[in-house]
């Protein structure tokens, strides 16, 4: 049996929401063991976010709080306390990765900052994601998701019409692609770990939005002349076609910008003879005449399925592509046969579908194993086993809040 690709790394994750959580899944989908830290009671506050099924909340059904923490084991625990931190440092004892999303001065306030850690456990990676960084002028600021985004200057880059009001961004886009940040420098920094030094890595989730999606091309445009792109709505106003058009079971993104690629879509349609004017033959003279053009192949788009055309555009060198929902998604043969669909037993869900590894590895496959934990499923296996209390004390711990 191939051994995972992180087996014997163990990451504490000690977070509220999306960035931490997801970024410590993407370790444990490789084999790493993490155990997750949530405050008695409640909970990580995705277990109240839900989805729901049938919209009826539940601790131990949202559907964000299962994608997010497969593979997990969950601990409860409030660090606030003396007992609280001495329970959470002698978990600390022995992980790699310390995994955190609060902002800087709640960590100093539970004595959990890195400086303070380093010094009981100076080989300790600890992966900060916070909307703002660790420094700066808004490093104290209260901030989520929605904050990041805009910082960066995304909002105004994508999406919606030039001369209208940005359109609210895909949800926690910000913290999402921190996790990923996060943890691609966190396996970076294991890789050149020792017994003497660790780490501190700092991830903004607003400076990991400026470079994955507003980018260089646009700050680097800026710096040079002052100049910079904006939202231009559906497609590309310039070069023709490239917009969304209707079709007989729902929407086709149509992309044919190159000489190749009109070429290709004109065959996709039967080489209609409007498609041969030589005027075409040029994506910028297209762009002109959008008005004229975008009807005409409308006309045909609305008699074909999104599949088809996808199909015919495929075969014929077109980049031209379906838009598929998310239901589309969820069921499409080729996400199922790569093994991106996983179906995953839950004592309180039952029989759930959820999301694989986003990477494969054949040598040391990964992906999703367990369900997500029920809260504080395993105190009896972390706080009895490992650390070895006894029941009694661990009825005390449980009376006065700790766990």
């Amino acid at each position: 049996m191939a051994v995972a690709a992180l087996e014997g790394v163990r990451i504490v994750e000690l977070g509220q929401g999306v960035s931490a959580a997801f970024c410590t899944r993407l370790f444990a989908d490789y084999g790493a063991e993490v155990i997750k830290i949530e405050m008695p009671g409640a909970g990580d506050v995705t277990r109240s976010w839900g989805p729901f099924p049938a919209d009826e909340p539940h601790l131990e059904k949202s559907g964000l709080f299962f994608v997010l923490n497969t593979n997990k084991r969950s601990v409860t625990l409030d660090p606030s306390g003396d007992e609280g931190r001495d329970l959470l440092l002698r978990i600390l004892d022995g992980a790699d990765v310390l995994v955190e999303n609060h902002q800087p001065g709640q960590m100093r306030a539970w004595g959990l900052d890195y400086a303070r850690l380093a010094e009981r456990i100076p080989a300790l990676v600890m992966i900060s994601i916070t909307p703002f960084g660790q420094t700066g002028p808004y490093a104290a600021w209260k901030g989520c998701d929605l904050n990041a985004y805009h910082l960066s200057g995304t909002g105004s880059r994508y999406c919606g019409r030039p001369d209208e009001a940005p359109l609210e961004q895909g949800t926690f886009s910000a913290d999402y692609f921190g996790a990923y940040v996060a943890a691609t420098w966190g396996l970076a920094s294991l890789l050149t770990q020792d017994a003497e030094r660790g780490e501190h890595i700092d991830v903004s989730c607003a400076e990991a939005i400026a470079a994955l999606f507003v980018g260089a091309q646009n700050i680097g445009g800026y710096a040079q002349d002052g100049s910079f792109e904006k939202r231009t709505g559906v497609g590309m106003p310039l070069a023709a076609p490239a917009t969304i058009l209707p079709c007989k079971d729902g929407y086709v993104w149509m992309l044919a910008l190159e000489l190749g690629q009109w070429q290709g879509l004109a065959r996709a349609m039967g080489n209609p003879d409007w498609t041969q004017t030589e005027l075409f033959q040029d994506m910028f003279a297209r762009a002109q005449h959008a008005d004229v053009i975008y009807p005409l192949l409308e006309e045909w788009t609305r008699r074909h399925t999104k599949q088809e055309i996808m199909d015919r555009c495929q075969e014929h060198g077109c980049p031209s592509t379906a838009v598929f929902t998310v239901q589309d998604a969820a069921q499409h043969p080729h996400l199922d046969e790569r093994g991106f669909i996983v179906e995953l037993e839950h004592s309180v869900l039952g029989s759930v579908r959820t999301l694989g590894a986003p990477v494969l590895l054949p040598q040391a496959p990964g992906g999703p194993r367990s369900a997500a934990p029920l809260l504080g499923q395993h105190n009896g296996e972390v706080y009895g086993e490992r650390l070895g209390l006894g029941e009694e004390r661990l009825r005390e711990l449980a009376a006065n809040g700790v766990i």
